[in-house]
């Protein structure tokens, strides 16, 4: 397994299944380490180059979703839906990145 791939393994281990303030602050933390994976991934070759605009895209998506987890207007249930429904795709889309990573290598 390589040190990046090793790398965003961690990172989609760490992704919270809860939505706390705890945890939110978490998965902040996370996707700022995300983004610097990417941008490791981005310098690697011309393929990684073209690839990562897609998951920069996705982050955006992740982080709003965030964002909207912590409206102090919002019900629990639909704070935790809008966690929820960020963690899902956040891992989604890390699970993507790593099999998009490991086709690079072939």
């Amino acid at each position: 397994m390589s040190e990046i791939t090793a790398a965003l393994t961690t990172l989609y281990n760490r992704i919270p299944r809860r939505h706390t303030i705890e945890n939110v602050a978490e998965i902040k933390n996370i996707i700022t380490e995300y983004e610097d994976v990417l941008i490791a991934i981005e310098a690697i070759n011309p393929y990684y180059e073209k690839l990562v605009p897609q998951f920069f895209d996705k982050v955006e998506d992740v982080k709003f979703s965030i964002k909207k987890s912590t409206d102090n207007k919002a019900s629990k249930k639909t704070k935790d839906i809008f966690f929820d429904e960020a963690a899902d795709a956040f891992k989604d889309s890390i699970q993507k990145l790593i099999e998009e990573f490991d086709n690079g290598k072939k």
